[in-house]
């Protein structure tokens, strides 16, 4: 069997933690080491309550995908939450980083949810073709209401911990060591002696949801707008107008793994996982070990201000990075900041963001027509037009004028980085980044490895990859 569930008491709490890395998924091994680890709690006299927690920098990923389409073998995920939801003791999931999917439908059974401030919560199942199931669509609506979750699920995005603590998802946050604060927080529960809550109890907000058709049509819309012609979004909105309507919770359920199934059995779920696992494949570098070091992006520059160099910063602003654009023509840097600003208002007018972040996020985008001024920056981007004889007199400048661990890397499409290494003192510096037009739209990112570029650049270069929301296609 594939994972386990590590087991231990301290302060009369057992502490269960899945340990099946690297991301911690609800493998057949998981769902067997949770059903008998609930029933060693239970039956333990000196255990007055329960911390769920996952091993390393994950809570629970979610389902073991590799199992998808296959005979299950051993106990049920439901089975498995079964026995947490129907805990005489307190349980406490302690959420230590990611709660995506199965994760978040495993601490939506538990009775309380505590994370730490880095964590976040998310039912990204839309993205491969699925719904949440294994009672995500009935309890999510029970606890957030149907519009938030219909939200939620129908974009899949990843929802931080401090905002997921204001919707109610979250009872408290950590400050410190999540294991230790969640075992206080089972503590002072367990003292009380009251009922413990079920989110599958929790009926208000989807009674009061009954009757109001904008719900449903709102979510109807916005599938069709961000979810043209898939199948598992509609499947989605059923499932909730299920919890909704439905006076019997584990009628919804049975609606929900109906649904499921129909999802599982479309082939657009095999194409969407698929493409998961092909975008993953994309971005691996065999020879470059995970443990190797990655330097710390704290300031970005660009050379050019055209549509590529201004697309690029705003990647860079997006994120929080302070980023200084360079060019040597003084009208081309005004045009370029002011087609900058018109795509931040756009984002504004479409409610993408709000104009207070717009401000921010256009504040960290500075400009100059001197290479001195990112002398301290730790990447630098060069974005001009494909000439490589210019391209090579920019390398030279920028060798001599940036700090000497920086990052040169080019946005060519196809000149050689070999020979922008070359004219170089840092050859293991250099490294291709071709973002595509128009950068701040476009997801894919190629990375070019020069001859002599270092396993340092290159994994520093894929690990921006996540927080610039960009896939990236090892070359």
């Amino acid at each position: 069997m594939k994972g386990k569930i590590n087991y231990s008491v301290t302060d009369g709490i057992a502490i269960l933690e899945v340990d099946n890395p690297p991301v911690n998924p609800l493998s057949d091994g998981v769902r067997h080491g949770l059903i008998e680890s609930m029933e060693k709690a239970e039956s333990d006299d000196s255990v007055v309550g329960i911390v769920l927690t996952g091993k390393g920098r994950s809570f629970i990923a979610g389902a073991d995908i590799s199992e998808f389409g296959q005979q299950i073998e051993g106990p049920s995920i439901h089975d498995a939450f079964e026995k947490i939801e129907k805990s005489t003791k307190p349980v406490i999931a302690a959420i230590n980083g990611s709660a995506l999917g199965g994760g978040l439908e495993t601490a939506l059974c538990c009775h309380y949810r505590v994370s730490s401030k880095q964590g976040f919560i998310g039912l990204p199942e839309v993205n491969l073709g699925l719904l949440p199931g294994a009672g995500g669509t009935q309890r999510l609506p029970r606890l957030v209401g149907p519009a938030e979750a219909l939200k939620i699920m129908l974009s899949g995005r990843h929802i931080p911990a401090v905002k997921a603590l204001d919707m109610g998802v979250i009872d408290s946050l950590s400050e410190g060591d999540i294991v230790e604060d969640a075992v206080a927080f089972a503590k002072d529960v367990a003292e009380k002696n009251e009922t413990h809550p079920l989110v599958r109890d929790l009926n208000e907000k989807v009674l009061a949801a009954r009757g109001d058709e904008n719900i449903i049509s709102e979510a109807r819309a916005l599938a069709a707008k961000t979810r043209k012609g898939q199948f598992a979004p509609g499947k989605i909105i059923q499932c909730v107008e299920e919890a909704i309507n439905l006076d019997d919770f584990d009628e919804g359920m049975k609606k929900e793994a109906e649904y499921f199934i129909e999802c599982l059995l479309n082939p657009q779920r095999e194409a969407m996982i698929h493409i998961f696992f092909g975008e993953r494949a994309a971005s691996k570098i065999n020879d470059v070990p995970k443990e190797t070091p990655k330097m710390d992006i704290n300031k970005a520059g660009i050379i050019g201000s055209g549509t590529m160099g201004g697309g690029i910063a705003m990647c860079f602003a997006n994120i929080g990075i302070p980023v200084h654009i360079v060019d040597q023509d003084e009208e081309n840097l005004k045009k370029g900041l002011a087609a900058i600003e018109r795509n931040y208002k756009f984002m504004v007018d479409r409610g993408r963001m709000s104009a207070e972040q717009m401000e921010k996020t256009f504040g960290l985008i500075s400009s100059g027509l001197s290479y001195e001024e990112i002398s301290d920056v730790d990447i630098v981007i060069e974005a001009v037009y494909e000439n490589l004889d210019l391209k090579l007199e920019i390398f030279k400048k920028l060798d001599e004028a940036v700090k000497d661990d920086a990052i040169l890397a080019s946005n060519t499409s196809g000149l050689d980085v070999d020979a922008l290494a070359d004219c170089t003192k840092r050859p293991g510096k250099v490294v291709g980044t071709h973002f595509f037009s128009p950068a701040n739209v476009m997801r894919l990112l190629e990375v070019v490895r020069g001859e002599k570029t270092s396993n340092e650049t290159l994994a520093t270069i894929m690990s921006l990859g996540r927080p610039l929301k960009r896939l990236q296609l090892y070359l």
